[in-house]
């Protein structure tokens, strides 16, 4: 067991459990008044490199979208191409989708997550059920530190979930958002088989947009941000991941050594790499490990990610490096597996660094 420099030793797993039979979540935490933080939420110092370095003048790559159909397109499909190559992230604008759509989905989840903790707690659970749960820290039970954050989790696809069973404080906005963001997914999937030099229909054909989960993380007020993290260093093992976030800043992703913040756009709609479509690529498109600083702000920081996966049925269960990339000149990198296999190996570790395709390489 580690101990906090100073501290007694504690039962870590009553804690912990504790914590999770409360189902008040760290937002209840800081309505309760806590100054300090729970010790199974503090991070070994490892973890929390460049909290406090000063940010890099350079950003994620910002894309115009407008004018997609017009002689832009071949500009756009590049500067994706280098993006998705040497960012793993970029950030969209001009996409077509209405600010009051993304605006009513952030509400919506800021919404529920301010609601009185009884009514909040009817919903926590760690069983995805009907489709639909409230948790704080879905590997809890298996992560070294936990994380200063609540989370609102739904399966979308392709079966949708069970109407009945999400908040009606947030189901409309939460569903429509779904929506939006699948058409917006299908544009840059599109855009990402042309980078490719692949036809745009590829990921399509795959599957790579009917498995949708969307989560929609609430960071509260942490006492002490400079001791643990709102979400941890990882990659995300999808295809591809739409994220939407409010004004307030925290997400960083790590370039070269640094730490870059996404700076929050006013329209904008980040987009990422996952670690499928680096293997589906072969390299060509990088995943990046991302964080998020715990919030230091009275303010909430809001964000509502959908993942984009593989339908698992018959004959899409298949995957590798995309044949059509591959010559003498440049072999598959990773060998061909099961969606089955992948999805064992992701939910047997707790979330954390880009080592999972590791496990996949030749």
């Amino acid at each position: 067991m580690t101990l906090v420099e100073g501290a007694t030793e504690y039962d870590r797993a009553k804690e912990v459990k504790e914590f999770d039979d409360s189902k008040m979540g760290v937002k209840g935490l800081v309505e309760s008044g806590t100054k300090t933080i729970p010790r199974f939420f503090i991070h070994p110092p490892e973890n929390l490199t460049g909290l406090k370095s000063p940010p890099p003048t350079a950003g994620i790559p910002i894309i115009d979208l407008s004018g997609l159909n017009s002689h832009r397109r071949s500009e756009i499909v590049e500067q994706i191409r280098e993006a998705s190559s040497r960012w793993g992230f970029f950030q969209v604008f001009n996409h077509g989708i209405s600010d009051s759509v993304l605006d009513e989905a952030i509400s919506a989840v800021k919404a529920f997550h301010e609601q009185p903790l009884d009514v909040r707690a009817r919903y926590y659970s760690r069983e995805m059920g009907k489709g639909f749960s409230y948790n704080s820290n879905f590997d809890l039970f298996r992560s070294k530190a936990a994380t200063w954050r609540d989370t609102l989790q739904m399966k979308t696809g392709p079966e949708p979930p069970e109407l009945d069973h999400i908040p009606a404080i947030c189901r409309r906005e939460l569903c429509g958002w779904d929506q939006k963001a699948k058409w917006l997914a299908e544009v840059v999937m599109e855009l990402l088989c042309e980078g490719l030099g692949v036809g745009p229909e590829k990921l399509k054909e795959l599957t790579c947009l009917e498995g949708r989960t969307m989560v929609a993380h609430y960071y509260p007020e942490c006492p002490q941000p400079d001791l643990t993290l709102g979400l941890g260093s990882h990659s995300d093992p999808d295809v591809l991941t739409v994220l939407l976030q409010d004004g307030v800043r925290g997400l960083q992703v790590k370039h070269g050594e640094e730490w870059v913040d996404v700076k929050p756009l006013p329209g904008g709609v980040v987009i990422n790499i996952g670690d499928l479509l680096q293997i589906i690529s072969n390299d060509e498109y990088k995943s990046a490990e991302h964080r998020v600083l715990a919030n230091p702000s009275h303010d909430p920081r809001i964000s509502i990610a959908i993942f984009f996966n593989p339908s698992i049925r018959g004959d899409f269960d298949f995957f590798g490096p995309l044949p059509e990339l591959l010559s003498p000149e440049k072999p598959a990198i990773y060998r061909n597996f099961t969606v089955t296999e992948f999805m064992r190996k992701l939910f047997s570790r707790e979330l954390g660094g880009n080592t999972l395709i590791n496990d996949f390489k030749l």
